[in-house]
């Protein structure tokens, strides 16, 4: 990461007076920002990112207006980033784009604005917030910069939190499925999650997982519903299982899934010859 942010940093930046602390004392205690400046892009180089962003805290609110001050704001939100407080490195990044939209720091800080907040990302299973800020700011940088370089890396991010957002709602499906008939028909709960998950991320990698539990779900409500119901939830089923075997011909559900189709035709059949009864 700190390769990439090299790039947008003048080549000339030693500083005799990094040879010892008296001199590097002084300098912080200066009122002169331009060498104080000029220091902090040499921590910055040498990596002392703590000191360096110290440094730059004084800077960003003394160089603001100036040629510096857009440059010395993506440098403090960098440390941050590289010192890996994310959420800090968001909410500099963000500064940064909002106050100089237009220069040659906007499309980076843009895209570092998202990235950090998919770093700072906690797991989507205790809170989708964060997951969808990260999201937001992605899709926004997609949309603002559409050819930029950094589009793939941005797209990427982005179908690993839908994919996050998906296993959450996996997760929460499977649970009122093995819920069953507990406290009411958790089965029809199951599929309802399942499919407005397949509906927010069609492109997930838990699509196949998601449609087999759908499957799976209707044919265990088929099962265990009254008589009157049973054929017309067999039917659903037997549905379910045409649209499954012809998105996934190959599915490692497939042997399950023929065997719901078997039983939900058999029951079919049975339903009928007691109603005529």
């Amino acid at each position: 990461m700190r390769k990439i942010f090299l790039f947008f940093i003048p080549a000339v930046l030693a500083l005799s007076v990094l040879t010892g602390c008296g001199g590097y004392n002084k300098i912080l205690k200066a009122s002169d920002y331009g060498t104080k400046y000029s220091l902090a892009k040499n921590l910055y180089v040498e990596g002392r990112f703590t000191t360096c962003s110290s440094v730059l805290e004084e800077c960003v609110v003394m160089l603001h207006g100036t040629s510096q001050g857009e440059e010395s704001m993506f440098l403090l939100a960098s440390c941050y980033f590289n010192l890996e407080d994310y959420l800090s490195a968001s909410q500099y990044f963000q500064n940064c784009f909002t106050r100089y939209p237009n220069s040659l720091y906007s499309e980076s800080s843009l895209f570092m604005t998202g990235k950090s907040l998919f770093r700072d990302m906690p797991d989507p299973r205790l809170d989708a917030t964060s997951t969808n800020n990260a999201i937001s700011a992605l899709q926004r940088f997609v949309e603002t910069y559409p050819q930029s370089q950094y589009r793939a890396e941005a797209e990427e991010m982005i179908f690993d939190m839908y994919d996050r957002l998906a296993e959450k709602e996996k997760r929460t499906a499977e649970l009122y499925y093995n819920m069953g008939l507990y406290m009411g028909n958790n089965y029809r709960a199951s599929i309802i999650v399942a499919q407005n998950a397949l509906k927010d991320y069609p492109y997930t990698k838990y699509r196949e997982d998601l449609s087999a539990l759908i499957l799976r779900a209707k044919f265990q409500m088929a099962q265990e519903s009254v008589i009157s119901k049973k054929d017309e939830r067999y039917r659903d089923a037997i549905d379910e299982y045409y649209a499954f075997q012809n998105e996934f011909p190959e599915s490692k559900y497939l042997r399950e899934a023929e065997r719901i189709f078997r039983i939900s035709t058999r029951n079919i059949n049975d339903t009928e010859e007691l109603i005529e009864d």
